[in-house]
């Protein structure tokens, strides 16, 4: 990983804890399958493409998101269009990265 690679991963790291210091939801966007592998114990679990259909309940939440999945793309997208649909939101990429900074009860 070259040195911007460690640079962004670093702001995206402090960008996690700082919604999760607002109370953010974890929104984990991967199939039932891989959720069943493992995945943050507070997390809400929403397919990828039942996003549009639950966007109201989302919405709802009236918190901060950071969604997640495998490897990043998924959660992007998901992000990407909560966004565009006024959620506050970011992209937390892998579940992993956001996992280790929830505090577990």
């Amino acid at each position: 990983m070259g040195l911007f690679g460690m640079f962004s991963q670093k702001n995206k790291s402090e960008e996690i804890k700082e919604y999760l210091e607002k109370g953010a939801i974890v929104l984990d966007v991967r199939t039932q399958a891989e959720w069943n592998e493992g995945h943050t114990e507070s997390a809400k679990h929403i397919v990828l493409n039942l996003i549009p259909t639950e966007i109201e309940e989302i919405k709802s939440w009236k918190k901060p998101v950071i969604t997640v999945c495998r490897s990043g793309g998924r959660s992007g997208q998901a992000s990407q269009f909560l966004a565009q649909n006024g959620v506050d939101v970011i992209n937390g990429g892998p579940w992993q990265n956001v996992d280790q900074f929830v505090t577990k009860s």
